[in-house]
């Protein structure tokens, strides 16, 4: 079973009032005026069904207009003959619709007849004794306009005090619920990612309109109310959507304003009888789909019982937008996502790392991160190993710590991804360098790295040429080569080298033959190039360069330090030539492969160009450091061979560092993976 109550309730000032003003005055001359925008086309209605408790009902629409500046909307108001000053609400509301009626139709019946004067895109149902956040709507048509496969999405329900109330809701096989989540924090990591649900309290759900016409609206035969938001949920799964959470649409929800929380009498007493109806009603799927009450709640959280579910691990949650290595395990997480798998991410730094960890949220990632997994993470490992299928282990310093846990817990098919052969890289260093540290730096990793590979099901490296190394060492190792770095397509901006100007290296500087390979740039070779062509710069692109790079900075050879993807784009799409001046590392490198992607013409090294199947006029290779400048001068000067060295990549790229291609390559290794 899954933990609770593991996370004590910790204050997330900032984010959500600690405990919301509520007013309750009986004087219509103590509120102020509300003035909702009007909009042509609204893209959602609200609908909000009421029975007095009016101080609540102008506070929702409040927090409404305060936090609602994204989304064309309208506000409709199902008026249950309401006693109190919701009958005189226009008064002081403006541009709301209100819907009153004749009696008193009590909740199901009221939204039903309420939503049937929506003209949004979406219908949004919420609760009169709510608040919004800030981009709780916007959260989710965004989600909804980018996956046409759901249905109905919901918001993450907080209390007054800050607790959470659900983050989406668990139907058990004799009908019974859980808000999943109650009472926790509401900001912990497994009530923060995007996720199937079993459905969304009816408090805040939002809805395809045309599949809400579809299905009927609420089936009346709950009337008045209770588990008609259940029925719904299955409803749009029977019409062959999704229901889905959205944790960044928080919503505060003062649960039992309404109708209490005693269930022998009143309106609640109908939550009993209504479990028997819709019980009978979905008898088939209860027994098909869902857990006994309590069991596998690792996988009724998420709806993820029919999935294969995959752990991947690695030093910190990729940060895409900095090196290489991190552009690899997003691009494969992405991967893993599209091709169905259930996917968990552990950072072994354990740290939320923003905005990438969002990011990987709202893929539908789960990243485990706070000092409760820090200290428990073999524990949650023990807890859930049965529940998981395949484990991605990403480098040897990383995957040794992880290795006999994963063993041990699990009957995970272990991958482990090594990027590159670091006593390979350490030999190499020593070829270049001759300082014996990088000798016995080698001969430690390669029994550390060969260990690793000996424990794994199966080895992946970048390239043939890791292959071909480990065979060297045992040829009995299972070792894969698979496209390291991954584009939906080619960069669609054209290349004309008469346009452009200036030349470029990428690279981050925690990664020690980068910190070289500009060094030897800086002494060796740019001299002779500034010698011959005066004018032209060259940006040296890369997060975290030691003083002794930054301390090159001049006019024509500027180091820009870390960019945003947005300002690196804007220098391959400026620039000549990418020039790659390794002299020493191992395995396919990324800058060479996204300068490519870019159709960007490329100088390096043999060291740089590795793994990669080329020919002279597609890329050019020199390794010495005057035939690296005469041949970088010559590249430049003539626009037509740059022109002809991009045309080749587009094709390159599609069949080489495409999604397809890593799916292809990987499909005998994951059991149903299709690999279309």
């Amino acid at each position: 079973a899954l933990r609770f109550a593991r996370h004590p309730f910790r204050s997330v000032s900032g984010r959500r009032p600690s405990q919301p003003v509520i007013s309750t005055s009986e004087k219509l001359s103590d509120y102020k005026p509300l003035v909702f925008p009007v909009f042509d086309k609204p893209r959602v209605s609200i609908v909000i069904p009421v029975y007095n408790q009016f101080g609540y009902t102008y506070n929702c629409l409040k927090s409404i207009l305060d936090h609602t500046k994204d989304v064309p909307y309208e506000v409709i108001l199902g008026n249950d003959c309401s006693t109190d000053l919701t009958a005189k609400i226009k008064k002081i509301v403006s541009n709301i619709q209100v819907v009153t009626h004749k009696k008193n139709l009590r909740f199901l019946l009221n939204c039903n007849r309420a939503a049937e004067s929506a003209r949004g895109e979406f219908i949004y149902f919420l609760n009169n004794d709510t608040q919004v956040h800030p981009n709780w709507l916007s959260s989710l048509v965004d989600l909804m306009d980018r996956d046409h496969s759901i249905g109905m999405c919901g918001s993450k329900l907080v209390y007054a005090n800050g607790q959470l109330q659900e983050a989406g809701g668990i139907i058990w096989k004799d009908g019974s619920a859980w808000n999943y989540g109650r009472l926790q924090d509401p900001d912990a990591p497994e009530y923060s990612y995007v996720k199937d649900v079993d459905y969304i309290s009816g408090a805040a759900i939002m809805i395809r309109t045309s599949l809400w016409k579809e299905i009927g609206g609420f089936d009346e035969r709950y009337t008045p109310a209770y588990n008609e938001d259940s029925d719904l949920a299955f409803e749009v799964r029977k019409h062959g959507k999704r229901v889905v959470l959205q944790p960044d649409s928080v919503i505060t929800h003062f649960e039992g304003i309404s109708n209490g929380t005693d269930t022998s009498s009143g309106q609640k007493a109908y939550q009993v009888t209504n479990v028997q109806k819709f019980c009978e009603k979905w008898k088939e799927v209860l027994e098909r789909e869902h857990f006994n009450n309590a069991e596998n709640v690792f996988q009724a959280r998420d709806r993820s019982s029919h999935k294969k579910t995959i752990l991947v691990v690695d030093h910190y949650v990729p940060q895409f937008d900095k090196d290489a290595g991190s552009r690899t395990v997003f691009a494969y997480l992405k991967l893993f996502v599209q091709k169905g798998l259930n996917v968990k991410f552990i950072g072994d730094n354990f740290y939320r790392h923003e905005p990438y960890t969002h990011v990987l949220q709202q893929m539908g990632v789960e990243v485990l991160y706070g000092p409760w997994y820090a200290q428990h993470w073999d524990e949650w490992l023990r807890e859930n190993g049965s529940h998981i299928d395949y484990v991605m282990l990403n480098r040897p310093h990383i995957s040794v710590k992880y290795m006999a846990s994963v063993r041990l817990f699990t009957n995970a098919k272990i991958f482990y991804y090594g990027h590159d052969l670091h006593f390979l890289r350490e030999r190499r260093r020593y070829e270049t360098t001759k300082d014996p540290s990088a000798l016995a730096a080698s001969n430690e990793w390669v029994e550390k790295e060969k260990s690793l590979m000996l424990q794994a099901d199966e080895t992946w490296y970048p390239s043939d040429v890791e292959v071909e190394e480990i065979h060297r060492i045992d040829p009995k190792i299972r070792v894969r080569s698979i496209p390291a770095y991954l584009f939906e397509s080619s960069d669609p901006v054209p290349y004309d080298a008469a346009k452009r100007q200036h030349v470029m290296f990428v690279g981050g500087f925690a990664h020690g033959p980068n910190v070289d390979a500009v060094k030897w740039l800086h002494d060796e070779i740019w001299p002779l190039v500034h010698q011959q062509c005066p004018s032209v710069k060259i940006y040296i692109i890369g997060s975290n360069p030691p003083d002794e790079i930054k301390r090159m900075n001049s006019k024509t050879f500027v180091v820009t330090g870390a960019v945003s993807d947005e300002e690196l784009a804007s220098y391959y799409h400026q620039c000549r030539m990418a020039i790659v001046p390794l002299r020493f590392g191992a395995g396919i490198k990324g800058k060479v492969v996204e300068a490519m992607y870019h159709r960007l013409p490329i100088l390096t090294t043999k060291v740089g160009a590795e793994g990669i199947s080329f020919t002279e006029n597609s890329i050019a290779v020199r390794d010495q450091a005057p035939a690296f400048a005469g041949k970088l001068v010559k590249l430049y000067r003539d626009a037509d061979t740059l022109n002809d060295m991009s045309a080749k990549y587009d094709q390159f790229i599609q069949n080489t560092y495409s999604y397809e291609f890593a799916a292809q390559t990987l499909a005998p290794e994951f059991d149903g993976w299709s690999a279309e």
